[in-house]
């Protein structure tokens, strides 16, 4: 399922117009990324958190040339599924 088929879903159980599903979706989805690049942590009850992960400088290995790569350090968006989404799935 992809973007476009959840403003269809939304939009036909709720009445209303893709469009305006489309905007709610996309403000949404601007609020959880800013939020994330400001370092906040993102909770939503019953369906699970998403926050930001700090991974160390390491260095790694070029399987081609053997050559050691240093690999900077970096952030990377996490999601935990909550409880309630878990016992969903599980069902």
């Amino acid at each position: 399922m992809n973007k476009s088929d959840i403003v269809k879903v939304v939009a036909e159980n709720l009445n209303l117009t893709q469009k305006d599903v489309n905007l709610v979706l996309e403000e949404a989805l601007s609020v959880v990324v800013n939020g994330l690049a400001e370092g906040k942590e993102i909770a939503v009850a019953g369906f699970g958190k998403f926050l930001v992960k700090k991974r160390a400088a390491r260095q790694s290995v070029n399987p081609r040339t053997k050559e050691i790569v240093k690999v900077p350090a970096s952030k990377a968006p996490v999601f935990r599924a909550g409880k309630a989404l878990k016992d969903a799935v599980n069902k």
